[in-house]
């Protein structure tokens, strides 16, 4: 029983320090950085703490540089932490345990594992040796996966043949070909277009519903983290600002509602300023920011001062809510 409640994920005070090399520009900067180098400290996490249970589905978001991938390869023992602990399935990660390996798997949008110049299959075939999975079990799998991803048709095909869609359906099958328990995800969706990203949002999910996995993903399509995670991790310059569900981050961060304005008249310029802030304002549309105490009065003097065909009042888009933490450092 104690097993089972343990967390598949369990980080305390995990940081990872760098020490950089500076360079001055020039002929001298050149020849003073061959004799006496000089270095800066560079604190890529900070102290992060946090635990993931099994089967949970968490978003972790923050700007490019913030540490976000730099906490997956500490998680997936590619990287050693310089300070803190960190415990995965049960194992520490950077001692890369051979039954701990097993058990992950570690998708990045950016990278590929898929032999350039082979097709998918033998791709897949080479997968199945090193996790030692029978060929009528991999036979199966290879089915099962290609059916879900809509990608029967092309594994004969070289990789380097492949649409950038495809291929990265091609690297998520490989991916999760031996059943890993836990996914890092670290922009698994990018540069895809909506469709495959739709694709894939799908087989993650019904890949969680019958393995019961637990799913850590980073992304910057904010569709991506509201149709998969059920919890929201917020990292900024290598600090956890937020750790919660996606409705309780709009709350926490944005003291804003949402208006929107549709008139009988065009917006004249400025018109609507004293009563928060514009975001939009478009021929007879607008749409603008207002404090959430000052939102009754605000919607009574529109109603009374303009003449209002529609009005609706909503929480701000979550992209907007996220951006506003990134650029304010806010906790």
């Amino acid at each position: 029983m104690e097993k089972a409640l343990r967390p598949a994920v369990r980080a305390k005070n995990l940081s990872k320090t760098y020490l950089v090399a500076e360079k001055e520009p020039g002929l001298g900067g050149t020849l003073r950085h061959f004799v006496h180098r000089r270095y800066k400290r560079l604190e890529a996490v900070r102290e992060m703490s946090f635990s993931i249970a099994p089967g949970e589905i968490v978003g972790f978001l923050g700007p490019n540089g913030a540490g976000k991938t730099t906490t997956l390869k500490m998680l997936s023992g590619l990287l050693h932490p310089s300070s803190g602990t960190v415990e995965v399935l049960g194992h520490v990660p950077f001692q890369r345990h051979p039954e701990f390996l097993r058990q992950i798997t570690l998708v990045m949008g950016n990278k590929q594992q898929l032999v350039w110049d082979l097709p998918v299959l033998d791709s897949l075939r080479i997968n199945a040796a090193v996790y030692e999975i029978e060929p009528a079990e991999a036979r199966r799998r290879t089915r099962a996966f290609a059916e879900m991803l809509e990608i029967s048709d092309i594994l004969n095909q070289p990789v380097r043949k492949l649409s950038l869609g495809q291929r990265m359906k091609a690297e998520l099958m490989a991916s999760l070909f031996h059943y890993p328990k836990l996914l890092f995800l670290d922009e698994p969706t990018l540069g895809l277009d909506v469709n495959a990203q739709a694709a894939v949002r799908r087989f993650l999910r019904v890949y969680r519903e019958e393995h019961g996995a637990t799913l850590l993903l980073t992304s910057h399509y904010m569709a991506d983290i509201e149709a998969l995670a059920e919890r929201v991790m917020v990292i900024h310059r290598g600090e956890l600002l937020y750790d919660g569900d996606l409705s309780g981050l709009a709350r926490r961060f944005s003291p804003y509602k949402e208006v929107r304005l549709e008139l009988a008249e065009p917006v004249r310029s400025g018109e609507l300023d004293h009563w928060g802030e514009v975001e939009e304002a478009r021929g007879r549309s607008a749409r603008l920011l207002v404090a959430k105490e000052r939102l009754t009065e605000v919607v009574a003097e529109m109603l009374a001062r303009l003449e209002v065909r529609d009005l609706s009042v909503s929480e701000p888009p979550l992209e907007e809510v996220i951006a506003r933490v990134f650029s304010e450092g806010r906790v």
